[in-house]
């Protein structure tokens, strides 16, 4: 039997191991996946330990994606990323990135047009580069906004390399969100236990605008219901979490899992 897993640190909110456990049941495959809350300073000894063990492969979630690169051999579209969120073990150490990937698929899956789209990410992080990158390799017009502005420009510079971006601070977040097409919360604000928190409120959006939150627990977070109430299309996390872990399994099984019985199985622990 082969054990995959998630590191993260907190990581007992992840519903992966229901997601990837049940298409591995779907398919009859011999494997177990398995959630581990692991310390930043821990993550080297756990990834080398995880391929001493013999894991089939590893998910990281925040705050290790970026961290990870220190130890092991990242893809060259990972590399250009700056983030990892997928390892596998068959030839050495090897570091993916599937975010933009699950985000890309998530907006087009909605009838969302990328090409030529204004879209404001909130946030510099892991997911924030993945997507960053992702979407002005498709042509939007990318503007990232951060707490700390310095992070912002720095991304957003080395977004520029292979499509149009700029940074931002949050302190003109309206106008930026007046202007945008699109707007995606790649932060952790909103993310269950801190339910009431959001980026955004309801006046400050309008009704041609697109609203895609990563965060999926809970499924409507306060942002979506704000976005709900500006007339704004609102687009949850579930789909992303599902196409960047079908992406994921691809990369460790050679196998297309069931999306159907991901997303469904992502529900469930949601309690929907």
């Amino acid at each position: 039997m082969k054990v995959f897993a998630v590191f993260g640190d907190p990581v007992k909110h992840s519903l992966s191991p229901m997601m990837h456990n049940a298409a591995m049941l779907e398919l009859g495959f011999n494997g177990v996946y398995h959630a581990f809350q692991v310390k930043s300073s821990d993550l080297r000894d756990a990834i080398y330990g995880a391929k001493a063990m013999g894991f089939g492969g590893v998910n990281l979630t925040v705050p290790h994606k970026e961290k990870a690169l220190e130890f092991i051999r990242p893809d060259p579209l990972a590399a250009k990323i700056g983030a990892v969120n997928t390892i596998d073990f068959r030839e050495g150490i090897t570091g993916y990135n599937t975010d933009g990937i699950g985000a890309l698929r998530t907006l087009l899956d909605s009838g969302i047009d990328i090409r030529n789209a204004s879209v404001l990410i909130v946030g510099a992080g892991g997911a924030a580069r993945a997507i960053s990158f992702q979407l002005a390799s498709e042509g939007a017009h990318i503007t990232i906004a951060n707490r700390t502005q310095e992070r912002a420009l720095k991304l957003a510079e080395e977004v520029n390399e292979v499509g149009r971006a700029k940074g931002a601070g949050l302190e003109d977040l309206k106008n930026l969100i007046k202007e945008a097409d699109i707007l995606i919360n790649t932060t952790t604000v909103g993310m269950y236990p801190a339910v009431d928190d959001t980026i955004a409120t309801a006046d400050m959006m309008h009704p041609d605008l697109t609203v895609f939150d990563i965060v999926y627990n809970p499924l409507e977070t306060k942002l979506l219901k704000e976005a709900k109430k500006a007339g704004s299309n609102a687009i949850n996390g579930v789909m992303m979490l599902v196409y960047q872990g079908a992406e994921a399994f691809e990369i460790w099984t050679d196998i297309r899992p069931p999306v159907n019985i991901m997303k469904q199985a992502v529900l469930e622990g949601l309690g929907r």
